[in-house]
């Protein structure tokens, strides 16, 4: 091998270097050896930057977590009523339809003359509403299809309320009126139909069916609440513009809980332990506000419900197809609003006050829904009723 030490190209002109002298220089490095100083260095700082990349891969996870768990936490009313606020009108034609109702004068009778052709209607014609001091009646029926057992209970809850029956201004002898019964259901959000239902003579809504917050879809007056007291509003601004609240009976309890919130009288921690759920122990209305529903609603009801039913049985009507008898009762046309479960939209919303899901629901093994859509459609189709959300 030749090493030089000394590289000088001269012009032959002028003898000026063409090139510069190379230095004297140090012997090369071999390759291998240089290899491995790299890799080391290269394997250094490989380290460094994975424990900078586990720390920032941790913040990361922690933030994609806070980002999918933090809105879980913020109440799905608060969603629900920025939602209502901004959306259209999910149905002219049906927004019309109703404004178009409504602007109709009221039709004497009309409910009960379409309600008497149909085979459901025996029975139904003439019900009595609210349960009445009468000391010669006699229940054959425990609850909620009578108040067999219950008397004493009955008799304390009736001693509390000064107008235990029928108010004057639900009598239909008074006035032509018209009643909307609104439901649950997630077809009423969006409807924008909430100024149209607060122009009825009487509405009628469900249990704790919120109506702070979605006065655009839902209205914001109540003449009649039906519940009972699991599903009575823990809310005070539900009953702000409400008229009455009918308690539905299912046990002898429950008529002890009415009488304790007439009475500002609260009941015992036992008695509390007996309920399936936290009830009120206050609620914000006068004792002529309150009112306890005639069992034969829920009877008749029952029995209508049975000419639909696939299998025998004793079945409890919803709260919904009771609501809708007892219009029958006290108005002369009567319209729907948020009732039918569109089972074929499974992405659809379940209620119109929160944002569950239509697959959420259970199979029902206390109410034979299937049998009372059945029924609520015979009612539509007849003409008896009219279905303001067209789930029906």
């Amino acid at each position: 091998m030749v090493t030089l030490n000394r590289l000088s190209v001269e012009d032959p002109d002028d003898g000026s270097p063409l090139l510069p002298v190379a230095a004297e220089t140090t012997p090369p490095i071999p390759v291998s050896h240089r290899q491995r100083t790299v890799t080391q260095t290269e394997s250094s700082e490989f380290f460094l930057s994975r424990k900078k990349n586990l720390s920032t891969s941790f913040f990361l996870l922690i933030g994609c977590y806070l980002v999918i768990l933090i809105p879980a936490y913020f109440p799905l009313v608060k969603v629900s009523t920025v939602n209502n606020e901004s959306q259209h009108p999910k149905d002219l034609v049906l927004l019309n339809r109703s404004a178009s109702l409504l602007s109709q004068p009221c039709q004497p009778n009309w409910c009960l003359n379409h309600l008497k052709p149909l085979s459901c209607s025996e029975g139904l014609l003439d019900i009595p509403v609210f349960v009445e001091q009468d000391r010669s009646m006699v229940w054959n029926l425990t609850p909620p299809l009578g108040l067999q057992g219950s008397e004493e209970h009955l008799a304390l809850a009736l001693a509390s309320m000064p107008q235990p029956g029928l108010p004057p201004s639900l009598r239909r002898e008074v006035k032509c009126r018209k009643c909307v019964v609104v439901g649950s259901g997630g077809i009423l959000h969006g409807s924008h139909l909430g100024s149209h239902i607060d122009k009825y003579d009487v509405i009628i809504r469900l249990n704790n069916a919120p109506v702070t917050g979605f006065e655009r879809d839902a209205g914001s007056r109540t003449t009649v609440r039906l519940m009972y007291p699991e599903g009575a509003p823990h809310s005070t601004n539900e009953y702000k513009k409400t008229t009455m609240v009918a308690l539905v009976v299912f046990k002898s309890l429950d008529l002890d809980w009415l009488t304790s919130v007439i009475t500002k009288q609260p009941l015992s921690f036992w008695s509390k332990m007996w309920f399936w759920r936290e009830v009120v122990d206050d609620i914000p209305l006068g004792p002529e506000s309150f009112k306890i529903l005639h069992p034969e609603i829920i009877h008749k009801t029952w029995q209508a419900l049975r000419n639909y039913a696939r299998k025998p049985g004793k079945v409890v009507p919803t709260l919904g197809a009771t609501a809708v008898v007892t219009a029958l009762q006290l108005c002369d046309q009567v319209s729907l609003a948020g009732f039918g479960y569109d089972m074929q939209h499974p992405e659809a919303r379940l209620h119109y006050y929160e944002a569950i899901r239509m697959d959420s629901m259970k199979v029902q093994v206390v109410h034979d829904v299937s049998a009372e859509k059945l029924f609520l459609r015979d009612l539509v189709s007849s003409g008896t009723v009219t279905d303001l959300t067209g789930a029906l």
